[in-house]
């Protein structure tokens, strides 16, 4: 299997575990949610692959071509959060260095304000809810700058933003090491991907909760994930029952950590990664 195979089938599988997971207010296979199903989060997913971790296309590139993709193959945005995620990720395991975030770090660096028009145009196609405008580098217009600059002019209010700014520091601190904990604690896939999710929506307030509903509803809703988590990883046994609970009554707020979610399928990714690069470099 070449590295481009291994990084694509990585890609896959962290979507696939991210949907299986029982995430509180978002889409997974226990239940539909924002006029969204689980099927089609598996059936834009296998089409944004190909493009996505196309070797030697630009950042920009990939996340144009694998929005369309999965626009065309499900008629709705279900993915620009996790392709802008993974799309860098993707374009740093190509380099085929053992240390991912050290190849991360140079894929950031080298973006241009090519990348900004391209991921400019892929926002306004996907076109998801809350996204406004801004008094600067607003995707409705043409970019000026380079996308890791637009990134970071924007990273004080959306947290994919901040993750360009910060060489994805959210996800290689707290996503790896809230994974790390549930393999310590003994829990398997999906348990682990739900760790992951709670954990990012009791650390932050979700950036798309805030679009759509005001800080006062993340920050609800984060105290609310803590509460979960924190019975998650003492009573696991009680723990199904009342995180349906807890998805049943933000989907009745339609509040969805759309966020929260797209950070937890590029943590599931990262991990891979540095799993597939780890073993390729052991093996010489």
């Amino acid at each position: 299997m070449t590295l481009t195979d291994e990084i694509e089938a990585a890609f896959l599988a962290a979507c696939r575990e991210e949907v299986e997971a029982l995430k509180p207010g978002n889409v997974h296979i226990f239940s539909s949610g924002h006029g969204m199903t689980a099927e089609q989060f598996f059936v834009s997913a296998e089409a944004a692959a190909p493009a996505l971790c196309a070797p030697g296309k630009p950042v920009g590139e990939r996340v144009y071509d694998a929005v369309s993709a999965s626009f065309a193959a499900v008629g709705l945005n279900t993915n620009l959060g996790i392709v802008l995620l993974c799309a860098p990720l993707a374009a740093a395991a190509e380099n085929g260095g053992a240390a991912l975030q050290t190849e991360l770090a140079r894929v950031l660096a080298g973006l241009d304000q090519s990348d900004a028009e391209q991921v400019f145009a892929a926002i306004r196609l996907a076109n998801p809810g809350g996204l406004g405008t801004a008094p600067r580098h607003d995707v409705h217009g043409p970019a000026t700058v380079t996308l890791l600059l637009a990134m970071a002019e924007a990273a004080d209010r959306d947290l994919i933003a901040a993750q360009y700014a910060t060489n994805f520091r959210d996800v290689f601190v707290t996503g790896l090491a809230a994974l790390e904990k549930a393999h310590a604690c003994g829990l398997k896939s999906p348990w682990t991907a739900v760790v992951v999710y709670l954990t990012f929506l009791s650390a932050f307030p979700d950036s798309h909760i805030v679009r759509k509903h005001g800080a006062a509803a993340a920050v609800e809703t984060q105290q609310q994930a803590s509460a979960m988590l924190s019975l998650l990883q003492t009573k696991k046994e009680e723990s199904f029952d009342a995180l349906l609970a807890f998805d049943e009554e933000l989907k009745l707020q339609r509040r969805n950590p759309g966020t929260s979610a797209d950070l937890t399928v590029a943590t599931l990714f990262a991990d891979r990664l540095r799993n597939i690069l780890l073993k390729r470099h052991n093996d010489g």
